[in-house]
């Protein structure tokens, strides 16, 4: 005798398996699914009814095994198991005419449930801000520069290296994603309380800072490292030599072209760690866009506190105006004064400024309309014949030829030249060839006094409290400054032609990091 499943496994149509997630039941078809992955793991196939039944939870186990017969026939309808007959348990010839089924899980149905738990992991994720990825990107780097100065790199090295360098960056920016959206869900109180966001705002926004300080000072340094890497093609034989042996174990079908599809998967990793934390061709670095939204977030979660304490003290709030506008329309006297209350809270009138001019405005101020006249009786508004036939007051003419921006593209090339030259020169400028004073930099050029600015500020984003000295590297990795705080307690000048810029002496050091890189420019 032939037994033939009620449903055979094999290609859906849609996507039936997820079909269960939007049913009445869908608690106890998931905690069915639940099941069965548990089972899986303990590597058993099939499953009976009286087997899944057991392995329900109290919460959603029903009262009746019919229930989760039920619930597993509809899962089989939508292809999320199969259904085989049961004959184990067949001692005579009338069991084969019962209704008796084993279930297992299709590939479907399996599929299904591990999106659905990607789906979860993604849902309860937060994300963090790793700065143990930050040094362990630096620790790759450095392998990754010794490897280079071979003349033979070793392929396994080589490969080993740039995984490990390729999974701790991805780990890295997919938890930065997910932490700053998070936060920003954090800051609009969406997924947490008033009570549970005041309990835990100064570990966060100490997390924050140590995160920021740590950016600056490991940023910077990743940066000099991915230049010394890109100097000469040293990163580019690299690559090649962990996509050859990739491509060692590829098919006959896909040796052709295996090793080529290999390097440029890895030059596009590569592309992306170097866009994460160098800024090129006028686009800020991914690296400095975060320490940027990082820094932002504090204020405004100072400002969330803010407005919580002011609602906790009593301070007025929108809902609280609205409610008292509310209660002044309820005191209004006459419709008159709820107009007026109207007019004066929200500055709504009535639409009528259609072709409004001085001729109009002096005719209704010598025969006022009043607000309630009905369309229908109020004095008609003159129309223009062209716009009544045409919709519009436009003429309709030729189009416009295309123009030529040739000249504008090359304006745009020679001024991105010039500003480029002129960072460069302010750039050199700024070296210090050795230790001086803040005092002993003269009078710097505006251009030249703002990239100074953002020095300073990156080396002042890292001082502590009881700190002497300090070192960090500008954003793009082109600059290091090196402060150390003096003990006389002098006061520096830097003149400028828009002014002077005071503050405390400090010994200072600036050096430019990309001397012998080969670089005619700011990255």
């Amino acid at each position: 005798m032939d037994m033939i499943s009620p449903q055979a496994e094999g290609p859906l149509d849609g996507y039936g398996p997820f079909a269960h997630l939007t049913a009445p039941n869908v608690l106890l078809y998931r905690a069915v699914m639940w099941a069965f992955l548990v089972a899986k793991e303990r590597f058993a196939v099939h499953l009976r009814p009286e087997d899944v039944y057991a392995g329900l939870a109290s919460g959603v186990r029903p009262t009746e095994l019919d229930a989760v017969v039920k619930a597993l026939d509809s899962l089989v309808g939508w292809g999320n198991l199969r259904a085989d007959p049961d004959t184990g348990r067949v001692t005579a010839v009338e069991d084969f005419y019962r209704k008796r089924f084993i279930y297992q899980l299709t590939r479907a149905g399996e599929a299904a449930e591990e999106a659905l738990g990607v789906y979860d992991e993604a849902l309860g994720r937060r994300g963090a801000l790793q700065a143990v990825a930050l040094h362990d990107i630096v620790t790759q780097l450095r392998a990754l520069l010794v490897l280079a100065a071979e003349e033979e790199p070793d392929p396994a090295k080589t490969h080993l290296a740039l995984d490990g360098l390729a999974s701790r960056f991805a780990a890295l920016a997919d938890n930065a994603r997910a932490f700053m959206g998070s936060l920003q869900r954090t800051i609009d109180l969406h997924d947490v309380g008033e009570e549970v966001f005041l309990a835990y705002k100064d570990q966060l926004i100490q997390y924050l800072e140590r995160f920021i300080q740590d950016l600056i000072t490991l940023g910077g340094r990743i940066a000099r490292l991915i230049l010394e890497l890109e100097q000469g093609g040293s990163i580019d034989a690299l690559l090649r030599a962990a996509a050859a042996r990739e491509a060692a174990d590829a098919t006959p079908q896909e040796a052709a072209y295996a090793g080529q599809a290999a390097y440029e998967r890895w030059a596009g990793r590569w592309a992306g760690l170097a866009a994460w934390f160098l800024s090129r061709d006028g686009r800020e670095s991914q690296a400095r866009l975060l320490r940027g939204r990082a820094l932002g977030a504090i204020p405004q979660l100072l400002a969330v506190v803010r407005s919580l304490n002011e609602r906790r003290a009593g301070r007025s709030d929108r809902s609280a105006d609205f409610r008292t506008l509310a209660r002044w329309f309820a005191e209004a006297p006459d419709d008159d004064a709820r107009h007026r209350l109207w007019r004066t809270a929200f500055g709504l009138y009535p639409a009528r400024h259609l072709t409004v001019d001085a001729e109009t405005l002096a005719a209704r101020h010598a025969r006022p309309e009043p607000a309630g006249t009905a369309w229908a009786d109020a004095e008609p508004l003159r129309i223009s014949p062209q716009l009544r036939r045409t919709g519009s007051y436009e003429r309709r003419g030729k189009t416009r030829r295309v123009e030529d921006r040739q000249e504008a593209r090359r304006l745009l090339a020679e001024t991105a030249a010039k500003q480029a030259a002129e960072t460069a020169a302010a750039r050199a400028r700024l070296v210090t060839h050795g230790i001086t004073r803040l005092s002993g930099l003269g009078e710097l050029d505006p251009l030249g006094f703002r990239l100074f600015l953002q020095l300073l500020g990156d080396a002042l984003a890292t001082w502590r409290p009881g700190m002497t000295q300090t070192v960090a590297t500008s954003g793009d990795g082109s600059m290091e400054i090196r402060l150390t705080a003096p003990s006389d307690g002098s006061t520096a000048e830097v003149r400028t032609p828009d002014g002077i810029f005071r503050g405390p002496d400090h010994s200072i050091e600036i050096v430019d990091l990309t001397e012998g890189t080969g670089r005619s420019g700011p990255p």
